[in-house]
């Protein structure tokens, strides 16, 4: 799937790999840019929690809907311009969010935050499965990953640390002002990140060369029609979904299940978001050396799962539960570059090089659907009480997550 005429040398690929991963942690950072800032803002504008949490869900399914949508202007303008676009709304979020003045306007500041992280996915994994060796994929893929758990871990300390010193405004401002001198680097650095935009005979004809086999698509819609899109769409429902319970309720639901504190509870998270980075890392390896990216996903995912069916049903002694956690987040992090070579393989194969953009673009809008609609399902749970059933679910949806991985290999 790599173009014959971009380089493959391994110093342009780490380079265009650590401009990708820059990228990803930007988008992954202004997932953070409101949530850090809600006790000010809820004191300043005499706010619910419920009100705050509508603007997440606003962020996630402006990002989810915006995404499947993306992925077709990807293949159509080209990814680099996509990707310095997604970096300017982020840019400007943040200002509004400094201007911001009522619920209205931050309604406004989650909907264009949402609209720029919506563009990430299929930007990103066009410009990596386009320019980098295909043998340093797993690499790559493992990288992208981890970058964006540390935007996730410096967003949430850069806007709690600005916010407490200067104003949740000045915060908004910052982070702005963060995504502009971003933006402005990979502006310098764009020769390292363009490919070439399909030309349009082939965005709606015919799939790239570089997979033999594959009939003449007639409509640049074909790939709706594939199960093997659908079930990569639900892996990623699936999974998501269970990583967006443990980052939003995992503190709470470990303070009614065991002993331990709410600090305890965010300790346990903070162990289950490390052992996730550390698991990409030793994904990246695996992935590049094992055929079976399905293999690698079932093993891992279901070692995973393990952890939440145990905690749900409080087997585990209070003395392991850092431990525990962190072989949670370390099974979900060896998956992650496999669940990318994954699409690759199984999905954006079957259609062509020149499809990247819009294959990317509705599979990954599962992540953020699932982030949107499985926690507020939770929280009904939690709600009446049923603590145990949520972290089960946890474990539920990593098994689920399982059976539609494995069912992609076969799927047409």
């Amino acid at each position: 799937m790599h173009d014959a005429t971009l380089p493959r040398n391994w110093r342009g690929d780490a380079r265009t790999v650590g401009l990708v991963s820059l990228a990803h942690g930007t988008s992954h950072f202004f997932h953070l840019l409101l949530p850090p800032l809600f006790p000010w803002i809820m004191h300043d504008m005499g706010l619910r929690f419920t009100d705050m949490a509508f603007l997440t869900t606003v962020f996630f399914a402006v990002s989810g809907t915006g995404q499947a949508l993306a992925g077709f202007a990807v293949d159509r303008v080209g990814a680099l311009g996509m990707l310095l676009g997604a970096i300017a709304l982020l840019a400007v979020s943040g200002v509004a969010l400094g201007l911001a003045h009522s619920y209205a306007g931050l309604v406004a500041v989650a909907a264009l935050a949402g609209a720029g992280n919506s563009i990430f996915h299929p930007a990103d994994f066009t410009i990596l499965n386009r320019r980098v060796s295909p043998g340093r994929l797993g690499h790559a893929f493992a990288m992208h990953g981890l970058v964006g758990n540390l935007g996730w871990a410096a967003g949430a300390s850069f806007m709690a640390a600005v916010g407490a010193a200067v104003g949740w405004h000045a915060a908004g401002v910052a982070a702005g002002a963060a995504a502009a001198l971003v933006g402005g680097f990979l502006w310098t650095q764009r020769v390292h990140l363009a490919v070439p935009a399909a030309p349009a005979s082939r965005r709606d004809a015919t799939p790239s060369p570089a997979a033999p086999g594959v009939a003449p698509s007639p409509s640049r819609f074909r790939f709706l029609q594939s199960t093997t899109v659908w079930t990569c769409f639900a892996f990623f429902y699936f999974s998501t979904g269970a990583a967006g319970i443990l980052q939003n309720f995992a503190p709470t639901i470990l303070s009614h299940l065991y002993p331990v504190t709410i600090a305890l509870g965010s300790a346990a998270l903070t162990a289950y978001l490390l052992g996730s980075a550390a698991g990409m890392v030793a994904g990246g390896f695996l992935a590049s050396h094992v055929a079976r990216s399905d293999r690698i996903i079932a093993v891992a995912l279901l070692l995973a799962a393990v952890v939440p069916a145990q905690l749900a049903i409080q087997a585990l002694a209070v003395t392991v539960l850092l431990p525990a956690m962190a072989i949670l987040g370390f099974g979900t992090g060896v998956a992650g570059p496999s669940r990318d070579l994954l699409v690759r393989n199984a999905a954006a194969a079957r259609f062509g090089a020149d499809a990247f953009g819009r294959v990317y673009g509705f599979v990954y809008s599962g992540l953020d659907i699932g982030v949107a609609t499985i926690p507020l399902a939770i929280g009904r749970l939690l709600d009446g009480g049923h603590f145990s059933w949520a972290m089960g679910s946890v474990a539920v949806l990593l098994v689920a997550a399982t059976g539609a991985a494995v069912r992609v290999r076969g799927a047409g």
